[in-house]
């Protein structure tokens, strides 16, 4: 039951290089935004520990960092930070409904949507650590690939982006080993073969990864099984890179917002606007396709824009 109503201006839901851009500028225009952080406050790159690929930032930062500094801009301008999730939403009315935490009722004119995507692994525990830890896996070779350049690597899938990616990372690594789970490529047959006849992609078939090797800090292999006849052997890598998936935060959206069918938020041309006025959504939580702290970032400053000139039209 709720216990608090509280009536605002601007709403953001989620946080991280989307939902903080669209807080700065929906504060610089007087909107008075309140921003409710999510379950992973500063989104998926608190968990990369360096970030070299963001403009502005010569020597790099880190993740965590570059969320601190993103929320200390918002909160300059004004934006009330606060912790706390979405538990529930009423978004079919003029005045939005959103709970927060099954306690607080906050009734909005706009809401603005940045709760993300959350990457889907392998649920390894050694995988698990050594994600943690930031020695050696990851599930964006464009963001880390890099650091891997003259390495061998392991990626994982099968689908479009799992080659797109296994590609990618041909050009900068010595070697790229990839796992497919199965028999058959689930990719189409364009990226299957675009895969097959790059020379320092070697395709290993009903292959899934058993367990994760290190020293603790570093990864230095992986132990793999083939799902046929059940035999292991290591390989020697120094990266392992998960492309199998990523899963929208979208689900107290069901029924209200259009979606596509993986649960991507669909927004209206280059637009932030959703299928119900007053209702904005930016970041990877409508983002499949591009995932980066940059395209997020421009998203959230769209969608501030979009919400402020709502406002000025009612």
């Amino acid at each position: 039951m709720s216990t608090t109503i509280e009536t605002v201006k601007c709403l953001i839901i989620g946080s991280g290089p989307a939902g903080y851009t669209a807080a700065i500028y929906a504060a610089r225009a007087n909107m008075n935004p309140v921003l409710y952080q999510g379950m992973q406050p500063g989104g998926q790159l608190t968990t990369t520990n360096e970030v070299e690929n963001f403009p502005g930032y010569p020597d790099g930062v880190t993740g965590p960092e570059m969320m601190m500094q993103l929320q200390a801009q918002a909160k300059r301008f004004g934006t009330d930070v606060r912790d706390g999730f979405a538990t529930k939403v009423d978004l079919t009315g003029d005045i939005k409904k959103v709970w927060i935490n099954d306690t607080i009722e906050v009734h909005a004119k706009t809401v603005i949507i940045s709760t993300g995507a959350t990457a889907k692994y392998l649920g390894l525990p050694s995988e698990q650590h050594y994600l943690q830890m930031g020695g050696g896996v990851s599930a964006c070779a464009v963001c880390d690939g890099f650091f891997y350049r003259n390495q061998e690597v392991v990626i994982v899938g099968a689908g479009d982006s799992a080659c797109e990616e296994a590609h990618y990372l041909s050009h900068l690594c010595k070697k790229v080993t990839m796992l497919v789970r199965s028999e058959k490529f689930r990719a189409s047959k364009i990226m299957e073969e675009r895969v097959k006849n790059t020379a320092n992609i070697e395709i290993l078939m009903s292959t899934e990864i058993d367990e994760v090797l290190g020293d603790g800090q570093i990864v230095n292999g992986v132990r793999v099984v083939n799902s046929s006849t059940g035999e292991k052997h290591e390989i020697a890598v120094t990266g392992v890179f998960v492309a199998i998936g990523h899963k929208p935060n979208t689900d107290i959206f069901a029924g209200q917002l259009t979606m596509d069918e993986t649960g991507y938020l669909i927004t209206e041309g280059k637009t932030s606007k959703t299928n119900i006025p007053g209702v904005f959504a930016c970041g990877d939580v409508q983002d499949k396709d591009y995932r980066q702290a940059i395209t997020a970032a421009g998203s959230g400053c769209i969608a501030a824009l979009d919400a402020e000139r709502y406002i000025a039209s009612l």
